[in-house]
């Protein structure tokens, strides 16, 4: 006979030292202080960056340690505009995300995913993972078959690098709105799918499809998609001002490697490097990062998880590799179309349809969709490497703007941070603005 063990001892802890969370607007007059101390447990770090990256929050400054059973951050965030939060639901998001509730949180329907929003309030759906090699005209071969097997896509996003392409779909059916879920169907889907993406000419990788019923963390599975792709391997054309210098020393009378990175600052930057570094079995136990006019920096005292540190220069190339692969599967330059208009079946894959006429390749997809409407973010490129020129943005919004409300921006990589939107963009794709207008 076994014996019994109570499934609260392992929370013993937590109940008896709950984690405190502090939201402090008076401290600094142009961002806001949140400040995390709890005990220390595996993922901690990438649990609280994750719900702070959700929200789209930008973090200019972090303080983080986590040495023996206490775990101590401070982070200086501010929304995407620039300003400090001072919406009370977002503030009671995060203390109850980060704070004693977390352990409950979502089990009364309280969670919303940053990148879920849409795919939370649309119901059940149905999770579609692809990895693959990139080509022009993939995407819009991806939603036309789709929307051949009567899918409706809900949210999904698109990340490509260094021809390696990773994406997560969800879906449901057209007619019931529930997930998908037949067995006949999902193998057709899986299969039309995988073909799809090992295209006319198979680039020697493996194309993977993956169907599940369920919730997944979006951006930190398209991180494992394409590190499992290996896309670090291979370092594709990118300029030098925007490569990142990546270090790896050791700090001998400590017992930690230490990770220097300085790069283009940007939004969610701490979220990818915190994201890789756990995924590859790292835990950071101190680390800083700051913001230095268009450049972020940061420094993170790390040790592998069995308490080795790096001492072989294989070892310290790879984290290298692996790290810029995560900062540049981000970096868009081009145009942003941002479009919006009352969503169905078959939307996207018009408009990836005109896109590909047009010559013009997505290296980017933010999908979305709340209530009746469809929020789409598009980063395009001329598919030959040529800037996009005005008469393809004219022509675009002729044949697009007839359609769904169209806003066509260029887009630096360089950019410190999330430049402030204007017109219907500035309510439409900001997390922030979904809290307030979705939760009671």
């Amino acid at each position: 006979m076994k014996p019994y063990f109570d499934p609260d001892y392992e929370h013993l802890n937590q109940f008896i030292n709950p984690p405190r969370v502090c939201i402090d607007n008076t401290s600094c007059s142009d961002c806001t202080l949140v400040k995390v101390d709890s005990m220390n447990k595996p993922g901690i770090l990438l649990e609280v960056v994750q719900v702070l990256s959700d929200l789209d929050l930008f973090i200019s400054k972090a303080y983080i340690s986590s040495d023996g059973r206490w775990f101590m951050d401070v982070f200086h965030v501010t929304d995407q505009q620039g300003r400090k939060l001072t919406d009370p639901k977002t503030i009671q998001y995060i203390e109850k995300a980060l704070g004693p509730e977390n352990r409950d949180f979502g089990t009364k329907g309280d969670t919303l995913p940053g990148k879920s929003v849409g795919m939370h309030l649309a119901g059940d759906h149905t999770a579609i993972e692809l990895i693959g090699t990139d080509r022009p005209g993939l995407l819009s071969e991806i939603f036309a078959v789709l929307t051949s097997l009567r899918c409706n896509v809900i949210a999904a996003e698109v990340w490509t690098h260094n021809t390696h392409v990773a994406c997560v779909v969800y879906v449901n059916d057209e007619i019931t709105m529930s997930a998908v879920d037949d067995a006949s169907r999902l193998s057709l889907m899986k299969e039309q799918l995988k073909h799809v993406l090992r295209g006319p000419v198979h680039g020697g990788r493996e194309a993977c499809t993956n169907i599940s019923i369920g919730s997944t963390h979006v951006d930190r599975r398209l991180h494992q998609l394409m590190f499992a792709d290996r896309d670090y391997e291979s370092r594709g054309g990118v300029m030098d001002e925007l490569r990142p210098v990546i270090t790896v020393d050791l700090c001998e009378d400590k017992g930690y490697s230490v990770v220097n990175v300085k790069c283009k600052d940007r939004p969610k930057l701490l979220f990818d490097i915190v994201c890789t570094l756990t995924d590859m079995q790292f835990v950071v136990f101190h680390a800083s990062a700051s913001s230095n006019g268009p450049y972020a920096m940061q420094e993170l005292y790390v040790r592998q998880k069995d308490g080795c540190i790096l001492d072989s220069d294989d070892e310290k190339e790879k984290v290298v590799k692996c790290l810029e692969a995560a900062i540049l599967r981000r970096v868009s330059e081009g145009l942003s179309l941002e479009l919006c208009g009352k969503d169905r079946v078959g939307l996207l894959s018009d408009v990836t349809r005109v896109l590909r006429e047009h010559g013009l390749s997505v290296t980017r997809a933010d999908v979305t969709t709340v209530g009746e409407q469809a929020l789409n973010v598009f980063y395009v490129r001329d598919a030959s490497g040529n800037p996009v020129d005005m008469k393809t943005v004219e022509a675009l919004r002729q044949e697009i703007g007839q359609k769904v409300m169209l806003n066509v921006k260029n887009v630096s990589a360089t950019a410190t941070k999330a430049r402030e939107p204007s017109g219907w963009a500035k309510i439409s794709f900001t997390f922030g603005s979904l809290l307030e207008r979705f939760l009671p």
